[in-house]
């Protein structure tokens, strides 16, 4: 693989101060304060605790919300929470309030607290945590620990090395890329600093701070300097980016985005239209680059679009311009297919993406924020620099079927609908669950602008969409969807949190009585008879029954009515959708890589 011979950092100043004192004015995800803490100590007479001090330099860090579920080994540092300024959201399982805290995070660009208690709180807490890392997500994630006379002793839930020693949760890793026990209150400074640090840095960061509840309620006694940060964006220097044309100027390419391109959308389109090139996205960049511009081809790997491959298989480029995407399984299958001839230009703010996917393949790695080095690009690709007529490109295509009043909803009208009453008709986020709805919402809504469709495509949890949606829906203060299966909402849903705090969150349940992309995953492969069922369920008396409201939809005809009734609710809704479970969804390409990567 090659690698830019120069590279330099281009820095932006945000004005960025660390201190405590609590009544800074924020005005961006890290903010200022002039004062230092020695005042503070000063004014409070020496009461200010470790837990009060923890969430005073949240507050300064741009923290607005902390979701969880508390426990007494947790509860000075909870207390302290609920008395600032940052709005507490006590949820019903630790899992869904780590996946709202991710679409929080997504929705709002401010980093978002998680919290638990001692033992199963924390490992509840994993699986969203996990999301958190592999989505990119800023989330910092506190709980307790026993203190340390305890341990070893058999506490109540004991959480320490004794109990859960190798396992990850203390120590910076794959899971965290910064975590540590917080066993004395001088130790505070650091963690501040390396809390602003992180959340500074270009990318995710997901941390853990475990405070033992002894540690919590500690007196500080050391005060906490003022921390300057400039935020730092990396860039290639002029010889990566002058190679970069050098190839992309040998015949055509294609352009092929990825979430994290999606700060760099204008840049993006300007730069295909002025070289007249073909661009396609990962699920994740849908909207990126508009779904009804001319030349986009489609939506890559599970759910996207036949046009793409059709275009690659008639017009094949000679390479492809790679901007912020992994190119994981979900976004290309690693299929061969999508290698051009003389392969790829891969720009990614992390060094060790480009030509991870394709090994074998040339590749020019360039580490740099996607939206400078577009910028860059730009000034060697003046308007209309390709005076070759561009050819017909393919594009997806978008299948209406007119409803019936059958006693099912096929998937195809339901998405049409939501096309119409969501999509184009108002600017609420659409967040898709794992599962056919997944594969549904990928392959049939089309969206001009970034940011109001998101999905998980590399962790993949069930519960992740059903859950973020709240998180979505109160950082933005308007609506937010979740279109997921009746299994996803059986297993983790938060109706009951979203009613207590007022979230006017929208689910649409596709109902079928089944874990419908199991079930059509392994009748593809062959494997019959595999009880992939459970019992109906409906989901609007469950939701009534939690004080939220909805109506269940069983003719195609309905449909349209039932998702204005929802937009227009002030109260969380669930659109219970009977489903037509014999309708087979786009998931073939996804089947097809599973039984070649057994060959």
């Amino acid at each position: 693989m090659l690698k830019p011979t120069n590279t330099h950092q281009l820095h932006k100043n945000t004005g960025f101060q660390f201190n405590l004192r609590k009544s800074a004015t924020v005005s961006s995800p890290i903010d200022a304060s002039a004062a230092s803490f020695d005042e503070q100590l000063n004014q409070e007479s020496n009461s200010l605790t470790v837990a009060k001090a923890l969430v005073q330099a949240l507050e300064n860090l741009g923290v607005r919300h902390a979701f969880g579920l508390f426990g007494g080994g947790i509860t000075p540092l909870v207390a302290s929470i609920e008395q600032s300024s940052i709005q507490v959201l006590q949820f019903r399982h630790e899992a869904g309030a780590a996946f709202a805290a991710i679409e929080s995070y997504f929705a709002s660009g401010q980093p978002v607290v998680v919290f638990s208690t001692t033992g199963p709180g924390i490992t509840n807490m994993l699986t969203g945590l996990f999301a958190a890392r592999w989505e990119g997500a800023k989330v910092i994630f506190l709980s307790p620990s026993t203190s340390a006379p305890q341990r070893g002793r058999w506490a109540f839930q004991e959480t320490s090395s004794y109990t859960m020693a190798n396992t990850g949760i203390f120590t910076s890793g794959n899971l965290f890329h910064y975590a540590t026990t917080l066993e004395s209150n001088k130790e505070l400074p650091e963690v501040a600093r390396r809390l602003a640090l992180g959340l500074v840095q270009p990318g995710g960061f997901v941390a853990h701070i475990s405070v033992p509840r002894s540690v919590q309620t500690d007196l500080l006694d050391v005060p906490l300097p003022r921390v300057n940060f400039s935020q730092t964006l990396a860039t290639a220097g002029e010889d990566a980016i002058y190679k970069a044309v050098q190839l992309l100027s040998e015949g055509t390419f294609a352009i092929w985005v990825g979430f994290g391109a999606r700060g760099a959308a204008t840049e993006i389109r300007q730069l295909a239209e002025r070289t007249k090139s073909a661009v396609m996205t990962s699920a994740r960049g849908k909207g990126i680059f508009p779904e009804d511009h001319p030349q986009f081809v489609g939506v890559t790997g599970f759910g996207g679009h036949r046009s793409v491959l059709k275009y690659m298989q008639e017009q094949q480029p000679l390479r492809i311009l790679v901007l912020g995407s992994r190119l994981s399984e979900f976004t290309s299958f690693w299929s061969p297919a999508m290698v051009p001839p003389r392969g790829f230009v891969h720009v990614d703010i992390d060094p060790e993406v480009p030509g991870t996917a394709y090994p074998s393949v040339e590749t020019f790695g360039v580490q740099s924020d996607v939206g400078v080095f577009v910028k860059a690009l730009l000034r060697y690709f003046p308007a209309s620099s390709r005076s070759s007529p561009m050819l017909p490109l393919p594009h997806p295509e978008i299948t209406v079927i007119q409803p019936s009043n059958e006693n099912q909803v096929r998937p195809e009208v339901l998405l049409n609908k939501i096309q119409k009453v969501i999509v184009d008709s108002s600017d609420a986020i659409v967040i898709t669950e794992a599962g056919n709805s997944f594969a549904w919402g990928t392959h049939a809504l089309r969206f001009a602008t970034p940011g109001r469709y998101r999905v998980s495509t590399g962790f993949g949890s069930m519960g992740h969409a059903g859950t973020g949606v709240l998180g979505a829906t109160l950082a933005r203060n308007e609506k937010a969807v979740a279109i997921l299966g009746d299994g996803a909402m059986l297993m983790n849903s938060e109706i009951s949190t979203a009613v207590k705090h007022k979230i006017p969150a929208i689910w649409i349940v596709l109902n079928d009585g089944r874990y419908n992309m199991c079930d059509q995953g392994m009748n593809m492969e062959g494997f019959h008879h595999v009880d992939a069922q459970f019992p109906n369920t409906d989901f609007v008396m469950i939701a009534r029954g939690m004080g939220a409201d909805g109506i269940r939809v069983t003719s195609e005809l309905d449909v349209e009515a039932a998702l204005e009734k929802a937009i227009a609710s002030t109260l969380p809704f669930v659109v219970d959708v009977e489903i037509d479970p014999t309708r087979p969804a786009p998931i073939g390409s996804r089947i097809e890589s599973l039984i070649a990567q057994a060959k």
